[in-house]
């Protein structure tokens, strides 16, 4: 079978290489993105979840959240947060606006490929 796709979104260089190799690592294809403008270039490739900050230049991660759901291919895709905000009511304002999960960093890789597993499956 072929391997999930992810579409990982941070703009940090260290944050995506982490989530990248931990989910590398889990056996999943993982594809990175530096903002939600990038991530919107690159989303129509076929992902099976989207990972994202919320503090972005350009588009960050609440914005990209509402432009994911306003789209037929991605209206219905896992999307988590990953991010070091952790206040109630941003949080309530992600999943107001699609949010699957909430993951705040720092995280275990394991912790974040078991939230990514309750989500998609490799099957």
């Amino acid at each position: 079978m072929a391997e999930k796709r992810i579409l990982t979104v941070d703009d940090s260089v260290s944050v995506r290489s982490l989530v990248s190799s931990a989910l590398r690592q889990a056996g999943f294809d993982v594809v990175e993105a530096v903002d939600g403008a990038d991530a919107l270039d690159k989303v129509g490739g076929g992902f099976d979840m989207v990972i994202t900050d919320i503090n972005m230049p350009n588009i960050g991660g609440i914005e990209l959240l509402g432009l994911l759901r306003d789209r037929p291919d991605t209206r219905f895709m896992p999307v988590i947060v990953l991010t070091t905000e952790s206040q109630k009511n941003l949080r309530d304002k992600a999943l107001a606006a699609g949010a699957s999960g909430w993951v705040v960093k720092p995280f275990e890789p394991t912790s974040l490929v078991a939230v990514v597993r309750r989500f998609i499956t490799r099957t």
